[in-house]
Parts: C-alpha cells; sequence; structure tokens
C-alpha cells in the first residue's frame, strides 16, 4: 500500500500543472489494468496473469501501431500526430474489461466508471477526439474479451446475427 502511494504521490508532483481532471485519467489508465493484474497475482492464478499479460500487451501494441500508421494531428493543436486512438483509454479499458470478463460485472462495474471517466479525461483536455477515445475503448475491451477466459464455469455472451438478438449462456460442468 505504501508503494501505491509512493508513487501516486509522484505522479501528483510530476503532473502538478494538469487539471485535476486530466490528472485522474492518468492514474486511472495505469491503475485499472494494476487491478486487474493484481487479482490474478492475489488469487495465484498463473494462466490468468498470461491471460492478462497477452490482452494488455496486444492492446499496447496495436495502439502504438495505430498512432503510428494513422499519424492523426492532436486537437489541441500540438506537434503530435499520435492521437488515434487514445492509449489511455485503450489501457484503462483493457482492464476494465480483464476484470469484467475474469470475475464479473460486478467487480468491473467500478473500474469501467473509472476507464469511461479516463476516455473524458483525454478529450476535456483536448488530447484526444472522442472517435480516438471510443476506438481505443474498442481495442482495450476487444483484446482482453479475446485473451481471457471467465474465472467462473459461466459464460454470459451478447449475440448479433442477422435479424436476431441474443444471449448465449453457457455453462461448463
Amino acid at each position: 500500500m505504501q508503494k501505491i502511494l509512493i508513487v501516486l504521490l509522484l505522479l501528483y508532483s510530476n503532473n502538478y500543472a494538469k487539471s485535476n481532471t486530466e490528472l485522474a485519467g492518468d492514474i486511472l489508465t495505469l491503475l485499472i489494468p494494476s487491478i486487474g493484474l493484481g487479482a490474478t497475482l492475489y488469487t495465484e492464478d498463473r494462466n490468468s496473469s498470461i491471460e492478462f499479460l497477452k490482452a494488455y500487451g496486444s492492446t499496447a501494441l496495436v495502439t502504438h501501431i495505430l498512432k503510428n500508421t494513422v499519424k492523426k494531428q492532436r486537437p489541441n493543436n500540438a506537434n503530435s500526430y499520435t492521437s488515434f486512438p487514445s492509449g489511455h483509454t485503450s489501457s484503462a479499458f483493457s482492464g476494465a474489461s480483464f476484470i469484467h470478463r475474469k470475475y464479473g460485472i460486478e467487480y468491473a462495474l467500478p473500474a469501467y466508471i473509472g476507464a469511461i471517466y479516463t476516455g473524458y479525461s483525454r478529450v476535456k483536455a483536448e488530447k484526444h477526439y472522442t472517435i480516438d477515445v471510443i476506438a481505443g475503448a474498442l481495442v482495450g475491451i476487444g483484446f482482453s474479451w479475446y485473451f481471457t477466459s471467465p474465472y467462473k464455469n459461466l459464460q454470459v455472451i451478447p449475440t448479433i446475427g442477422n435479424n436476431n438478438y441474443g444471449i448465449k449462456v453457457d455453462y461448463q460442468w
């Protein structure tokens, strides 16, 4: 706990000039995935730790590749062409979606609220356009759902097909 407080204090001192909203987004972008990984370490579930690292690593890699391929200028007219997609948002949503997929929505709701706030903070700070944040969220969610298997044997999966919508419930004995 003391190490977390030290890290948060360092982040705060390094970002003193930033608004509280932007600073909170900066903290949440690392805190949410750290909680997801921390849960796997706490439960000593090596396979879940590997799933997290695959999902988070893929999210970071694809986000970085897209930023350097698309080269979209940031809305604050900074001399930076790394607006699309939002890395902060992809990181936060990767962590929130991992928690959701692995442990259930009841544990993920606070993480999703934090991830949404992270995206909001990036738009408010004029670091990203809304579409950049949405794309970052989709990258993070997509890789977490792809690489992560549920901790319990129950899966509830939304389905969409030609002229039909539903929910698939799968339970393994």
